[in-house]
This record gives C-alpha cells, structure tokens and sequence, in this order.
C-alpha cells in the first residue's frame, strides 16, 4: 500500500520531514538524548563523521565508535517529540522513499534513549543510573494507536489506576517493557527502574508552583504503589518525560529500545544535583562502549 505524501512528509532533499536525515543516513545503533547541544557532545566520541543536520530540536549526527556506526539524535523535551521522532526513524529503516511502500524486509534499529530523571525513593542516590525495564506512560500517547494492550501490561494497568484513585478526565496510564536486548547491555551497572514518563514538567510530575494538583497526594501514592510481572517486584521509582512512548511504539514497529537516566534529584529528599554533566558524560561513555557491542 502507498502511504500518501500527505501522512508521511518527505522534504525536497529526500530527508523525512522533522529530523531531516535521509535513509542512507541512518545506523542500526541509535542513541537519543533531549537536549541537542548533547548530540555535539557525543559526536566527540565518534569518527568518521557522515554529516550533521539540524532542524529546531531535532540535531543529528551518523559517525563510528570503535568502528561501529551509530546515530545520534536529539528529540527535545516531551512525548510528543517521541511521537515525532520513532515514526520518522521508522520511515527511514522501513519505508521506500521512491515508491512510498513499506519494504518487504525489516529492519530493526537499536535505540538507547540517555536523559536526566529525578528519584522517587531515598535509597536511589543522586548520581546513579536508573535503567527503565518498565515505562509507565502519564502521556498518553500510545492510547491513540490500535493494538496499544499488545505491548503493554493491562493488569497492571489496572491495578495502578485503582491504587491511584485515577481521575477518569486524564489520560489512562499505560505499562510497557523495554526491549531485553537493550536491558541486557546495561543491566550490570544500572539500578532497575520502573519509570514514568509525564506530559509535563511541573504538574504532571506533582509540582506545585501557583496551581493545585487535580491528585494533590499523587507522589504519596505512586511512592507505595508495588506490583509483580514474570515472577520480579516492581515499585516505581524516578519521573521523566519520554521513555514510555519510546519503549512502546518501538515495540509496535519491531525496534529495540529502552531508556536510561542520570538522577540529577531526589523528590523523596527534596534534594537536587544542578552539577549533574559530569556524571551524564559518564553515561554517555558508558553507553557508547555497551552499544558498540549489539
């Protein structure tokens, strides 16, 4: 089946319309970040840099580390980029660009999403590495594709929203599993994490600054609530602002991903690290040499 210009944007260079990257351009290995003056800082790290785009929040680089191409791109604050960003990078691995066909063969991309999260719990120190097995999605996002219980836990789901006293006007929470592939590169040196991903900054994360919460004991709750999938106990335990739309329209389309944070604060503690880049370029080393081995 064609898919008309009109649902799928390609620019007169031949690149996708919002990260502006042609097809040949893009690596197998990928690794996503928010903020795009990090996509500079990583591509210190490569060689043999193909090239480097930038378009709004969307700044991109394809180069090797240890003679393994990667891609670098950035996807700026919130879900909605997420959306953006795993559609596009989809198009590029899987989507003829001549004949607007998808390809008869797929091809799945190994994506690591490096940000920074702040802790729910006091015994998750400022400085470690939360790697999120389980997303937990306030966003919203994946309720608007069909299919979305086949790659999430609805009982879980369920069971949240009961623990919450979940407000039927917000979006329905969902949970949804990182790829084992990407777990297992990183599993070692990371503390497991079950991690929501807000719609926002402030509210959505429990802030309060001059307007009330609709769930004013939200963090309370979600500091208490426990769960058990395959047989392991989960409790949630930091809040960021993509990983759970990433984790599940890259399961949806057959790509591995999964998310890992620095914890610049500690919302338990009520206590923050704003000297947090030294111990993200830590990560950022880390994640190259574990990536380098897929």
């Amino acid at each position: 089946m064609r898919i008309p210009e009109s649902e799928l944007i390609i620019n007169g260079d031949g690149s996708v319309f919002h990260i502006h990257m042609k097809p040949e351009e893009l690596a197998d290995n990928v690794i996503m970040v928010g903020d795009p003056s990090r996509v500079l800082m990583i591509g210190e790290y490569l060689k043999d840099i193909e090239f480097q785009h930038a378009s709004r929040e969307f700044v991109s680089i394809t180069g090797k580390y240890k003679g393994k191409r990667i891609t670098v791109l950035s996807h700026g604050i919130g879900p909605d980029n997420i959306d953006i960003v795993m559609t596009e990078l989809d198009a590029l691995a899987n989507v003829d660009f001549t004949t607007r066909e998808v390809k008869p063969e797929h091809r799945a991309l190994n994506i690591l999403r490096i940000g920074t999260s702040g802790a729910l719990h006091a015994d998750i120190p400022l400085g470690s590495y939360v790697l999120s097995h389980i997303s937990v999605g306030f966003d919203g996002v994946m309720n608007w594709y069909a299919d979305r219980d086949k790659v999430t836990i609805p009982e879980v789901e369920e069971a949240f929203k009961k623990h919450m006293n979940w407000k039927p006007y917000l979006p329905s929470p969902y949970f949804v599993k990182a790829s084992p592939k990407i777990i297992d590169v990183l599993k070692d040196v990371t503390i497991k994490g079950t991690t929501i991903s807000a719609g926002g900054f402030y509210g959505p994360q429990g802030r309060v600054v001059r307007i009330p919460l609709a769930m004013p004991n939200m963090l309370g709750d979600i500091e208490t609530f426990r769960f058990s999938d395959c047989g392991e106990d989960y409790r949630i335990t930091n809040f960021e602002m993509e990983g759970a739309p990433l984790a599940g329209l890259a399961a949806q389309l057959g790509h591995n991903a999964c998310t890992v944070c620095c914890i610049i604060a500690n919302r338990h503690l009520h206590s923050s690290n704003p000297d947090y880049r030294p111990q993200v370029r830590k990560l950022v080393e880390l994640s190259l040499e574990r990536m380098s081995t897929l």
